[in-house]
């Protein structure tokens, strides 16, 4: 009688550490790289396995074709009382490694980079002469990177507007990889009305498990094309819509039957955050992780803005996932079975609708989109076991901003959301940047308190 609900936990430990373990026991060991050369620029630094946050960059001559690595440049780190915290010079690839120290020593802290003019090598030139000095603040406890564009010299230099473009393009990035997430999110509290605060490590588990695959021995080329990344990209997408479908069946469908109340499986909900959160933590470590594809800082140069082909990818792409899910939502006779679900599941059933397919294919498809955000937000900014708790908060400010419940809303909360936090450090500190957002938050609320998109009465 009381043995199923043991089997069914023995069974969700037993599946969470199957495919943890490929991605925990590639930490044990870095990734072979390859020997510096002159003509190789950002080749990746050696993968750690330890809890320093580092910045890193790489100095690339723009105006060679292809860009030429600019070796031999020093760069010192400074804290916000003026002490050196630590020295380094690129290397024969342009790549610069240095460690600032502890991450919990390190985190919320401002550090400057200052880059040492006279180190240039003759005929290079910043290609803003005025930026020899970034301030960064670490997050998420990844490490840092910053870039110094060497090309022509910009005499216009960088003014607020500039600024804000650059953040703001940023600020997409990381709004449509939220946006991913949330609209998961939504599709599961519109048809289930559960508050499911495990959903930051549906994101870490696709992050993981992407990571998992990049660590496996050799890489993937179809036509001479290394597409290691695009596969461990695949594998995560589909490998956290199965975790998501038989965490609906061992957790959420025999807790529905039941009739337990949404506040108890909220609450369950926080205690498999927490076991998912530990078993994340034991088997990968709690070291940053990066994927093995070193990507370019070569950026593109759209006028006085940088952007790289990574972030272009990274916007289009989710974009793309963005309105198929939606028009899929709206247009297919599935779309509109989940609408249905989500007003009246009483009525649905009655109707002939089978409710707990739909549910179990909302979770599918939320998931997937959560554990594709939480791999690409990898990506952008390297990951540890904490990715998805760290910006759980601003899933659900996303998702209750936009309308609970409502597509669109969620994309819409996240765009807001997602550009704010990045273009409001022009103005505001960094790191009170997601105080910022919350405030947004609370004042919308308080004028529409349904949310930008969502309707007067409730959903779900």
């Amino acid at each position: 009688m009381h043995a199923r609900p043991r089997t069914i936990a023995a069974l969700l430990v037993a599946l969470v550490a199957a495919v943890l373990v490929l991605a925990g026991g590639g930490t044990a060991s870095a990734a072979p790289v390859s020997t510096a050369t002159g003509s190789s620029a950002c080749e990746k630094p050696a993968d750690r396995n330890d809890d320093t946050i580092h910045i890193q960059g790489c100095l690339s001559d723009l105006r060679k074709k292809p860009p030429k690595p600019v070796s031999g440049v020093k760069f010192t780190i400074v804290d916000d009382e003026g002490k050196s915290v630590g020295e380094g010079t690129s290397n024969d690839s342009g790549v610069f490694d240095i460690s600032l120290g502890s991450a919990i020593d390190v985190l919320g802290n401002t550090y400057t980079v200052k880059l040492d003019k006279g180190s240039l090598p003759e005929g290079t030139a910043l290609r803003n002469p005025k930026q020899v000095a970034l301030k960064v603040t670490p997050k998420l406890s990844a490490d840092v990177y910053v870039t110094f564009p060497i090309g022509e010299a910009n005499a216009a230099g960088t003014g607020k507007g500039v600024q804000a473009l650059q953040l703001a393009v940023g600020g997409l990035v990381f709004a449509l990889l939220l946006a991913m997430a949330s609209l998961g999110l939504s599709m599961i509290f519109g048809t289930t009305g559960l508050t499911n605060f495990a959903h930051g490590e549906l994101v870490t588990f696709g992050a993981l498990v992407a990571y998992g695959v990049d660590r496996l021995a050799g890489t993937i080329h179809v036509g001479g094309a290394n597409i290691t990344i695009a596969t461990a990209m695949v594998v995560a997408t589909v490998a956290s819509g199965l975790f998501g479908w038989f965490n609906d069946r061992a957790i959420w469908r025999p807790l529905r039957k039941r009739g337990t109340g949404l506040v108890a499986m909220m609450v369950v909900s926080i205690g498999l955050s927490i076991l998912l959160r530990n078993v994340y933590q034991y088997l990968a470590g709690a070291s940053t992780h990066q994927y093995s594809q070193y990507s370019s800082p070569s950026p593109w140069h759209w006028g006085p803005v940088l952007v790289t082909p990574k972030d272009v990818f990274i916007v289009l792409f989710s974009a793309v996932v963005l309105v198929l899910v939606t028009l899929a939502l709206q247009k297919t006779k599935l779309g509109k079975a989940t609408r249905a679900v989500a007003d009246n599941t009483a009525l649905s059933a009655a109707s002939g609708i089978n409710v707990d397919r739909v549910i179990s294919t909302v979770w599918i498809v939320g998931t997937a989109l959560a554990g594709l955000s939480g791999m690409l937000l990898g990506m952008t900014q390297g990951f540890d076991y904490q990715l998805g708790f760290k910006i759980l908060l601003l899933i659900f400010a996303a998702t209750v901003l936009g309308g609970l419940g409502t597509a669109w809303g969620a994309i819409v909360g996240s765009l807001v959301i997602g550009l704010f936090i990045e273009v409001s450090t022009l103005f505001i500190p960094a790191e009170l940047k997601f105080v910022g957002a919350l405030v947004v938050l609370i004042v919308v609320l308080l004028i529409r308190p349904q949310g930008l998109l969502g309707k007067s009465q409730r959903v779900g």
